[in-house]
């Protein structure tokens, strides 16, 4: 769902007080997303600017992004001009849905000079835009040739033309009556066609347009409510979808909605790679395997060919040259046997050939065995990559593409900027504490699986595991553990496995020190000696309320 310029009203009205701010950093958080990292007036702050057709928006957040190594060469304009520039002040162009922030800072000579950057959220033409005091275009997030939009050309040096205001719409905010027989979206400026449904709708149930408008000019809540598994949200109560709504402070709502909707495509943007390798490598392996049996089997046949070899030696002075086959009695049953000759060869050679062929499948069957066993390891591996990569956030697929280096299937990437040597951490893990007080510590990727179990565990805590999918680590810190802490744990390990869908999971659990390293494996595989198991069927809500 996008924003429409009520809201985007709305929004330049909450974070309107926090300007005049500095800007410290500027970063690309994904192909569509722009990061000013601002010092404010009272504290330090992000304002995220995506330009992504379907979330568009504006909002200033506490939220931390994750930042590539590598701008791009608008974030290098960006950072030329604006770092440690002053945002002075933000103005909406009146309820449309393009905000103008007007920046101000020093020339290379040390002149005040002002700058803009015009942030326009429409869908698919959304865009940030680069400006300079003159209304020349510096740069564009998504540059427009002529040849694209002839009647508005979005490119440096190309003069810069603000959106036009639609003259037969008013501002709802002023109006003190309605057009019945028209929809409020031709009417009036701000008003998105989902807004229009519930005023309309609130206006069939005898609520008067002013009380309607006045409720949205006074809110300060967004208002979440769910329509077909989709979210859809404003800032006044959506009464007309029949659904109940959570309702949020407005900036922090924006957050909810849209920070994990997005992270996904920000994964997809920033560690691309992974996904099309993973996913290419299992479908190799899952193609790879049936091959590997059917070869197999045959091998299982190659008795046939000693037979053969035998029956030729034994009639030597039988001409085969020119012949495809050759019908011998068996020396078993003296039934027939059909042995195949190649024309070319006379018996003797074609003897010495199938004992070639003989000594070739018996010796194959143990290599095919062997390959068929590491198709089968390496298909079980990428199925549990896909799996974590489903669930993880940007730093777990980072870390995941950390291993994929280090076992020698993905190339390292050489960063053109220098950076000083970092000291090698372990990976981060995920950390929660019960209302008992006890902490429970979970891997999200085979890295902090394998940091968790053997670097970061006592050996005295306890370690639960899903018996027969692939999943998280999870550790409880403490040897006294009661039915509800078991459950909680078990709740976690079956959640963050790939048997989340299934009912009746069953996970295992049992002490650090009973658990041992399976020499030449993957990260995170561990074999068990002794363990108990519980059965447990996964609750999201409950998974959310132990996250909170």
């Amino acid at each position: 769902m996008a924003l429409d310029g009520i809201l985007l009203h709305k929004i330049v009205q909450k974070i309107k007080p926090e300007f005049p701010a500095r800007i410290n950093k500027i970063y690309q958080v994904s192909n569509s997303e722009i990061l000013f990292q601002l010092k404010t007036q009272t504290t330090r702050k992000n304002l995220i600017v995506s330009c992504h057709t379907i979330y568009n928006r504006l909002n200033l957040t506490e939220r931390s992004y994750p930042t590539p190594e590598e701008p791009s060469s608008f974030v290098m304009l960006l950072r030329k001009h604006l770092e440690s520039a002053t945002i002075q002040s933000i103005e909406q162009g009146g309820l449309d849905r393009y905000v103008r922030l007007e920046c101000h800072m020093r020339n290379e000579i040390g002149d005040k000079v002002i700058r803009y950057l015009y942030i326009e959220l429409m869908g698919k033409y959304a865009n940030l835009i680069f400006v300079d005091s003159n209304g020349k275009i510096m740069d564009a997030l998504k540059r427009i040739p002529p040849f694209e939009n002839n009647r508005r050309t979005i490119q440096p040096g190309a003069i810069f033309k603000e959106t036009e205001v639609q003259p037969d719409k008013i501002d709802p905010f002023h109006a003190t009556t309605y057009n019945p027989a028209l929809t409020l979206t031709k009417q009036f400026h701000g008003f998105s066609p989902f807004l229009s449904k519930e005023v309309e709708y609130r206006l069939h149930n005898n609520e008067s347009f002013t009380s309607i408008m006045k409720e949205i000019e006074n809110s300060n809540t967004l208002y979440i409510s769910n329509l077909n598994n989709e979210a859809v949200f404003h800032c006044i109560p959506l009464t007309h979808i029949q659904s109940p709504s959570k309702s949020y402070p407005l900036l922090e709502g924006l957050d909810i909605v849209y920070f994990h909707k997005e992270e996904q495509d920000r994964i997809k943007d920033l560690a691309g790679d992974i996904y099309r390798f993973v996913n290419h490598e299992l479908k190799h392996q899952k193609q790879k395997l049936p091959k590997l049996q059917a070869s197999y089997e045959e091998s299982l046949d190659c008795d046939k060919w000693r037979e053969y070899g035998d029956l030729l030696y034994a009639n030597q002075h039988v001409t085969t040259k020119g012949e495809t086959s050759l019908q011998l009695p068996s020396f078993e049953d003296g039934s027939l046997i059909t042995i195949p000759l190649d024309p070319k060869l006379d018996i003797k050679s074609n003897a010495k050939k199938c004992f070639q062929k003989y000594n070739k499948a018996k010796k194959g069957q143990v290599y095919i065995l062997e390959q068929i066993e590491i198709c089968q390891n390496e298909i079980n591996y990428f199925d549990g990559i896909q799996q974590q990569l489903d669930l993880s956030n940007f730093d777990d697929a980072k870390e995941i593409q950390q291993e994929l280096v280090e076992l020698g299937y993905l190339k390292k990437k050489v960063s053109k900027i220098r950076k000083a040597k970092k000291k090698e951490t372990l990976p981060k893990v995920s950390k929660i504490t019960l209302p008992n007080g006890i902490q429970i510590s979970f891997g999200k990727n085979n890295l902090q699986n394998e940091a968790l179990t053997f670097k970061l565990a006592n050996k005295n805590d306890m370690w639960f595991h899903t018996k027969d999918f692939h999943g998280s680590h999870v550790v409880v810190h403490s040897q006294e553990l009661d039915e509800d802490t078991i459950r909680s744990a078990a709740q976690i390990a079956a959640y963050y496995s790939k048997g989340r869908d299934s009912s009746s999971v069953p996970v295992n659990y049992a002490q650090i020190k009973t658990l041992k390293k399976i020499p030449g494996a993957k990260p995170g595989m561990v074999s068990l000696s002794t363990y108990k198991t519980i059965y447990i069927d996964p609750d999201e809500s409950l998974i959310d309320s132990l996250l909170k």
